[in-house]
C-alpha cells in the first residue's frame, strides 16, 4: 500500500484469523481533530473466534525456526513503513500527537520488530544448556539432559491509550510474543482505532507475504469489559501484556490470578519516576537541573509512563533556587492538547486531589479546560509525604511535586517509603559520590532502572533495557516489557532427557 495519507478512510472491521469481520454494534472515534469514524464494537464472542484462531495457528507458527519468524517480523516492519504517511495522518487526528512524534514512535516500532529478528537468529533468548550423559558415573549414571526455552502459546495484548504505535497493534508486547513464537490476539484501544486498523492491515499483509497461519494474530476493536474479561480468561490464552492504568490493570491481573489455569499477566500500570538531587548537584547546577526537570515533565503533556512526577530536593537557598528554575520553565509551558477527554479529565481531577490536600503548598497552579493540559507544580516535606498515600499516586500529565528533605538520612528514609517505580535518578556530583552510594541499594530495590544526572523519559530500544519494576510499577517484578529480554516472557522451560537428536527442538538439536 503506498497510496497518499488522504486516500485511507477506515472501514471499521476487525480482524480475526484473516478475514475483517464486521459487528452489528458500532462505536465512533473521538478524533483530537479532523473527521471521526465509526468501528464495530467487539464481543465475547469474537474473542472465542480469535482465540481458537490463535490455538489452530501455534501448532504450526510455535514450530516455526527463528529464520522464518525474523523474516515475519522484519515484514511486518516492511509493511508498516510503507503505509507511514496513512499512519502518521490518522494517527494525529487521533491523538493529538505532533507528527514529529509519530513519526518518531513508527520508528522505534518498526525497529523493535527488526531488533527482535536479528535477536532471535543469535538464539540467546533461547538460554540453551546440556548436561552431557555421564554413564560410567558412581553410584549412579546421569542421563543426557538438555534444556530449551520454548514458547507457551497464545498471547493476549491491550493497546495503550499513551503509544498508538509502540506499545499497541505491533508494540512491543505483540513483537516479543510473535518472535518468541506465540500468536497474538490484540485488545485495540478506542482512543485510537483507526491507526490500529492500518497497523493490522500491515501485519495481515506480512501475513500473507510469508504465509503464516491467518490466526497468528488478531485484532478486536472496542468493546467494553465483557470484552476484555472473556479475553484473559479464555482457556487457551496463555499470558497478558498490558499497558495502562493502576486500576484497570489490577482487576485484569485478578482475573487472570482467578481462572482455573491462572496464567501470567504482564502488566506495566504506574510510575511516579522519583529524582533524588543530592547536595553538590544542586549547589553547582540546581537552577539546570530545574529547568531540566520541566522539560522533561512537560514533554508529551506529561503523557509518558516514565514522566518524572516527584522531585526530592535538599532545604535551603539552593533547593529553592532549583524550585524557583522549574516553576519558571513551567509557567512559561504552553497548553498541550491529551491523548483522550478521559486522559484530560483525569489530570484535572489529579490536580483537584492536590489542591485539596493541607499537605502540599502549590507552586504553580493552572486551570487546564477541555483536552488541554497546562503544568502545575506542587511542594510538601518528607514528613507529610510519607503520611499521606495519596501524594504518591501517579498524575498522568504535566504535574510535578517537590519534596524538601532536611539531610541525607531523611532522603534515605523517604527512599525507603516510595513504592514500586519504574525508574529512580539520582542527579550527583563527584562530592555526592558517598550519599549516592547509600542510597543505591535502596533505588535498586525499588525501580526497574536506575540512572544518573538525565531525565528517564526516554526509552532505549535496546538489549540492556529494563521497562517493569516491583509493584505497583510493573505486576511481575522479574520481566521487562522493551528490550529484548521482554521476550523471554513468553517462553518457558522444558527439559529433554536422552531424546533422540531427530526430536529435539531448535537451538538444542
Amino acid at each position: 500500500m503506498n497510496s497518499p495519507a488522504h486516500d485511507f478512510a477506515p472501514h471499521g472491521n476487525h480482524l480475526i484469523a484473516g478475514e475483517w469481520v464486521g459487528s452489528d454494534a458500532r462505536f465512533q472515534s473521538a478524533p483530537a481533530h479532523g473527521p471521526a469514524h465509526d468501528f464495530a464494537i467487539g464481543t465475547p464472542e469474537l474473542v472465542t473466534a480469535a482465540c481458537l484462531a490463535a490455538e489452530e495457528a501455534f501448532w504450526s507458527y510455535g514450530y516455526t525456526t527463528a529464520a522464518e519468524r525474523a523474516a515475519f517480523l522484519n515484514a511486518i516492519a516492511n509493511e508498516i513503513e510503507a503505509r507511514a504517511e496513512a499512519i502518521t495522518q490518522i494517527g494525529s487526528q487521533e491523538t493529538g500527537l505532533p507528527e514529529g512524534r509519530l513519526q518518531g514512535e513508527r520508528g522505534r516500532t518498526t525497529g523493535q520488530l527488526r531488533l527482535f529478528a536479528e535477536h532471535i537468529l543469535k538464539g540467546a533468548h533461547l538460554d540453551a544448556r546440556h548436561d552431557p550423559a555421564l554413564p560410567d558415573r558412581a553410584p549412579l549414571p546421569r542421563p543426557d539432559l538438555r534444556m530449551v526455552q520454548r514458547p507457551i502459546g497464545p498471547v493476549a495484548v491491550f493497546g495503550a491509550s499513551n503509544f498508538p504505535l509502540a506499545f499497541s497493534t505491533a508494540g512491543g508486547d505483540t513483537a516479543a510474543a510473535l518472535a518468541a513464537g506465540c500468536p497474538v490476539v490484540v485488545k485495540g484501544h478506542s482512543a485510537h482505532p483507526g491507526t490500529g486498523e492500518i497497523v493490522a492491515e500491515a501485519i495481515h499483509a506480512a501475513i500473507r507475504t510469508c504465509n503464516i497461519h491467518p490466526g497468528v494474530f488478531s485484532l478486536i476493536q472496542g468493546g467494553k469489559r465483557d470484552v476484555g474479561t472473556a479475553l484473559v480468561q479464555h482457556p487457551l490464552i496463555k499470558a497478558v501484556g498490558f499497558t495502562g492504568s493502576l486500576g484497570g490493570g489490577r482487576a485484569l491481573f485478578d482475573l487472570c490470578a482467578q481462572r482455573p489455569e491462572p496464567i501470567p499477566f504482564f502488566g506495566e500500570l504506574g510510575s511516579v519516576n522519583p529524582m533524588f538531587v543530592l547536595p553538590e548537584a544542586t549547589a553547582a547546577r540546581g537552577a539546570e537541573i530545574g529547568q531540566g526537570w520541566a522539560g522533561s515533565l512537560t514533554m508529551g503533556a506529561g503523557q509518558f509512563c516514565t514522566n518524572p512526577g516527584i522531585a526530592v530536593v535538599m532545604a535551603g537557598p539552593e533547593g529553592d533556587a532549583l524550585v524557583a528554575a522549574a516553576a519558571e520553565a513551567l509557567r512559561d509551558a504552553p497548553g498541550q492538547v491529551m491523548l483522550t477527554d478521559g486522559i484530560a479529565a483525569a489530570y484535572r481531577d489529579g490536580k483537584d486531589r492536590m489542591d485539596g490536600r493541607n499537605t502540599v503548598r502549590p507552586v504553580v497552579t493552572t486551570d487546564s479546560t477541555g483536552r488541554e493540559a497546562l503544568p502545575n507544580l506542587y511542594e510538601t516535606d518528607a514528613a507529610s509525604y510519607l503520611q499521606d498515600h495519596a501524594l504518591g499516586e501517579e498524575v498522568f500529565g504535566p504535574l510535578g511535586l517537590v519534596v524538601r528533605v532536611t539531610d541525607a538520612d531523611e532522603m534515605q528514609a523517604l527512599a525507603l517509603g516510595f513504592e514500586g517505580q519504574l525508574t529512580a535518578t539520582l542527579h550527583m556530583d563527584d562530592g555526592d559520590t558517598e550519599a549516592a552510594r547509600a542510597l543505591m541499594p535502596i533505588l535498586e530495590r525499588k525501580a526497574g532502572r536506575v540512572l544518573a544526572n538525565g531525565f528517564p523519559t526516554g526509552v532505549e530500544v535496546c538489549d540492556t533495557m529494563v521497562h517493569g519494576g516491583p509493584y505497583p510499577a510493573s505486576t511481575n517484578f522479574g520481566a521487562t516489557s522493551v528490550g529484548t529480554l521482554s521476550i523471554r516472557r513468553f517462553l518457558r522451560p522444558v527439559c529433554y532427557q536422552n531424546i533422540p537428536a531427530g526430536l529435539l527442538p531448535e537451538g538444542l538439536a
